[in-house]
């Protein structure tokens, strides 16, 4: 071990880089690589103003963060991604000395980068290009229409403080950073000390963009005691931790009383399942030991969703044990990472090493038999090649304890934070998933199983004790991302002793940093509020078609009422034989009028569909460049022979795409026959150009 002075890592505050002075800097805490135990940085916030922080946040970073829309915050991300790209290799150096093989790195770096990239796609595809977000329907509150009702969702007014786990440093705070981030709302990063240097090199590389808004990121190095003292009504947390802590956290005041969202996400006795049908032999028992493995060797078992309860069926406990020891002796090799081949690096630190084998401890105690590895000081791969006693380094090998008794307490309460399992035997699906919910509630539970039967019985037992439920068997072994592989499409988070939180889970993680608000008026009252036209509410027919305007002099508004055209029997029967829809309520009358819906033969609803882009399309060339589909189409009255349709599309919602020439258009159609009776609704959807095209001379 080599004890060396080193700078102070710094906290980036109030738009600037900060350090404790001269005489806090002096009992800092000392921060030392994984594998060599040297001194690599030394952490303080004393002196730190961390309420200016934290109100700089709440006024300059929600004006920034306010000043852009849903669409605008997306495209950053995806800058913010590529910048990190770019620099990554400074990212993986440093991560080697958190412990992180190359591969670990990749899951924490290259998989916090897939956030940003996973939301910025997600932010333009699936959210408005507007600062308000609807959910749901409209409401109508009164019979004339007048009054009406919807919900929304606005950003909450405060700061977003998000306390990390050691574990993954980038990926962490990046997976709480983006959500946050497309919803409006500034951050506050928190990242644990073990490991904060890399998310300290990570928020630099951002800051060093130029790309970040002002206020929207900031990063305490260090300690926060007080923090929740300077809390209010719109922060919200966003913790990852021990249980134990996030308990303390929760009866704080201020979020007892004072209104501060908390969330959190905590140490959670994962599970896995061995079908009753995966014998030995079977694709789905190699790919359960093969996950096993991978869970528990992966970051060296320092996972909140590692694997730490492996359940088979009792006649499989032996070929499970024996096919896991010949995997980890065949391809796990313990070492310094940055080493030639090592495969396992060490835990974070000594203390993280001292509570894995303390826990291991519990376990043994409770009746867990150790049947591979040792709570021994391993020999060791050095990063020169060599192999030895593992010196300074914080390193314990892979370890599975084998229990006799599936009810021991110990078993489904106590966590060994490292590579470490428990294996057990079943009798019965029912058991199964009864040892599931011992757990107390999981991040994810993984199920090996080709049998759609056992897939059934153990989801019906097992899902409501589990954020996520993993089914792998031969078909999706190969394309899996694998049990302990949280994607930011998908929930994260889970109920009970897992917090109760949804870390990710795609716009859901983003409307968790907002408030959702039924608000009642006029039409024209919530058109404004929303961006959305709704009928009842101005429009502008006559005059220039709205298909001759870009999008540019386009208005929410702009309407098109069409001419009539009748329907005649002539017409539906050429249109049931060209397109081959010869369904008897369009061509039998006696058939038709025996249908309580129909008064006899009626048009085919598609081609009044097809009748009313007639009546209301202009056809020339112009900004207009593409219809891609109808949404919430509705046929509401039936049409027979003799009857007329005429249309009247409106401009509802117009969406310019950031980084295209052209954007969305979303046209409220409406067909009514002749005695002013909806036939039809459906949204219209186009592609517009922003500006109009130059005229040849």
């Amino acid at each position: 071990m080599t004890e060396t002075m080193t700078d102070i890592l710094p906290s980036y505050v109030q738009g600037e880089w900060w350090t404790p002075d001269a005489a806090a800097a002096a009992s800092a805490t000392e921060v030392r690589d994984a594998s060599t135990g040297d001194v690599i940085a030394r952490v303080s916030t004393e002196g730190l103003d961390l309420a200016g922080a934290l109100e700089y946040a709440r006024t300059v970073g929600q004006a920034s963060l306010g000043e852009l829309t849903f669409h605008q915050r997306a495209v950053l991300l995806k800058q913010f991604a590529l910048a990190l790209t770019e620099r990554k290799a400074e990212l993986y150096e440093l991560s080697s000395r958190t412990g992180a093989t190359k591969q670990d790195s990749w899951v924490d770096i290259d998989g916090g980068i897939g956030v940003l990239f996973t939301y910025s796609g997600k932010g333009r595809r699936e959210m408005p290009n507007s600062k308000v977000y609807i959910d749901g329907n409209v409401e109508n509150l009164s019979k004339d229409g007048s009054f009406l009702g919807r919900h929304i969702y606005t950003r909450l007014p405060g700061v977003a403080v998000q306390i990390n786990a050691f574990n993954f440093p980038v990926w962490g705070s990046l997976e709480k950073f983006a959500p946050a981030f497309l919803a409006g709302v500034p951050t506050i990063v928190k990242p644990a000390t073990p490991t904060g240097y890399l998310a300290e090199a990570m928020v630099r590389i951002l800051v060093e963009s130029g790309l970040l808004p002002a206020g929207s990121l900031q990063l305490v190095s260090g300690s926060v005691p007080d923090l929740f003292d300077h809390l209010r009504l719109g922060d919200l947390v966003a913790f990852t931790g021990s249980a134990s802590t996030a308990e303390r956290l929760r009866a704080h005041d201020s979020v007892q009383t004072g209104g501060v969202r908390f969330t959190s996400e905590t140490d959670s006795i994962n599970a896995s399942i061995l079908g009753t049908d995966a014998v030995s032999g079977t694709p789905e028992f190699d790919a359960y030991v093969k996950q096993l493995v991978v869970e528990m060797t992966t970051k060296a078992g320092q996972k909140c969703t590692a694997i730490r309860r492996a359940f088979v069926p009792e006649a499989s406990v032996d070929a499970v044990i024996d096919a896991v020891r010949a995997r980890i002796a065949e391809r796990v090799v313990v070492g310094d990472p940055r080493a030639e081949g090592v495969t396992m690096g060490p835990l974070a630190s000594i203390a993280q090493r001292d509570e894995v084998l303390r826990q291991v401890g519990r376990l043994e105690e409770a009746g867990g038999e150790l049947v591979i590895g040792s709570t021994d000081a391993p020999s060791v791969m050095h990063a020169d090649g060599s192999t030895g006693a593992a010196s300074d380094g914080a390193f314990v090998v892979p370890m599975l304890l084998r229990f006799a008794d599936a009810a021991s307490p110990a078993l489904h309460e106590v966590e060994a934070f490292g590579p470490v399992a428990s294996i057990v035997g079943y009798g019965s699906l029912d058991e199964a998933s009864g040892l599931v919910a011992r757990g107390g509630g999981s991040l994810v539970t993984s199920v090996a199983t080709h049998d759609p039967s056992v897939a059934v019985a153990l989801a019906s037992g097992i899902a409501a004790y589990n954020g996520r439920v993993l089914f792998l068997d031969r078909d999706d072994a190969r394309s899996s991302t694998g049990h302990g592989s949280p994607l930011p499409n998908l929930v994260h988070g889970g109920p009970g002793r897992a917090g109760g939180g949804e870390e990710l889970g795609g716009i859901r993680a983003v409307l968790h940093h907002m408030q959702r608000t039924a608000v009642q008026g006029s039409p024209e009252m919530l058109t404004a509020l929303t961006g959305v036209w709704h009928q009842g509410a101005a429009s502008q027919p006559g005059g220039v078609h709205p298909f001759r305007k870009s999008l540019a002099e386009l208005r929410i508004g702009d309407q098109v009422v069409s001419a009539s055209r009748t329907v005649t029997l002539e017409d539906i029967e050429t249109f049931a034989e060209f397109t081959g829809d010869t369904f008897y309520a369009h061509m039998d009358e006696e058939a038709a009028a025996a249908n309580p819906f129909f008064p006899g033969r009626v048009a085919h609803g598609y081609l009044l569909v097809s009748w009313a882009a007639g009546l209301f399309v202009d056809a020339a060339p112009g900004p207009v460049l593409a219809n891609y589909g109808l949404e919430n189409l509705r046929f509401i009255t039936p049409v027979s022979p003799g009857d007329s349709i005429r249309v009247e599309l409106t401009a509802k919602q117009i969406s310019p795409r950031e980084t295209d020439e052209y954007g969305e258009v979303r046209w409220d159609a409406v067909l009514k026959n002749q005695d002013d009776e909806i036939v039809a609704t459906y949204d219209v959807l186009t592609l517009v150009a922003k500006e109009q095209a130059p005229q040849p001379a």
